[in-house]
């Protein structure tokens, strides 16, 4: 049965938040909230809670999972970006936008899409993502937590718990998140590609 956690975003407990990056770094999978809709995240290195979280959202090889980043500095390890790529990154985080680039060595083969070499990544505008990931010390692998068949994610802590105790370690109560989807960019050509429309504005990035 996992463990649950009420975390308030204007009250953040730095006890509780330990406690659930202890599960991520023992290789559980734990439920947070962002600034779209609660997700999955598990730590990065763990191959046996990547898959895992594949089977709960039912995705192939093929779908990329991002990595939560709480700041720039993380991105450039493990994401090749030039200058003018930096630039739109530095204008758009953190925000409700997931941005397709080109991995580097640092990224698990696993991580990026098994063709092209890439990876999602993501920097949450939610203080109790950016404590998760503050206290952890580096990017969490994530996914949004939408389950197979169904339309919109799942955004009520409670009913999170009664659906998957089973399959996750810990879920993290935030409040009642949004149900929507980030904005997806892929950055890798020389023109930002639009890839799912989101909450993020795509207007800085001239599509």
């Amino acid at each position: 049965m996992s463990q649950f956690f009420t975390i308030y975003p204007t009250n953040i407990n730095l006890r509780l938040i330990r406690q659930a990056v202890e599960i991520l770094r023992g290789g559980g999978i734990v439920v947070y909230p962002t600034d779209s809709c609660y997700a999955l995240g598990c730590h990065l290195d763990d191959k046996e809670a990547v898959t895992r979280i594949r089977k709960i959202r039912q995705l192939d090889e093929q779908h990329h999972l991002t990595l939560m980043c709480r700041d720039l500095s993380e991105i450039a390890k493990y994401a090749r970006v030039d200058n003018q790529k930096f630039r739109l990154l530095k204008s758009n985080t953190p925000g409700g936008y997931t941005f397709i680039l080109d991995a580097t060595k640092e990224v698990p083969k696993r991580v990026q899409h098994p063709k092209r070499s890439t990876v999602g990544i993501r920097v949450p505008d939610h203080p109790v993502a950016l404590a998760l990931l503050e206290e952890l010390g580096e990017p969490m692998l994530s996914s949004t937590l939408i389950l197979p068949d169904e339309e919109w994610p799942l955004n009520d802590a409670e009913r999170i718990r009664e659906l998957l105790e089973t399959q996750v370690d810990a879920v993290i109560d935030g409040g009642t998140a949004g149900v929507d989807f980030t904005t997806v960019i892929d950055l890798t050509g020389e023109v930002p590609v639009l890839l799912r429309q989101g909450v993020g504005d795509v207007t800085p990035f001239g599509i």
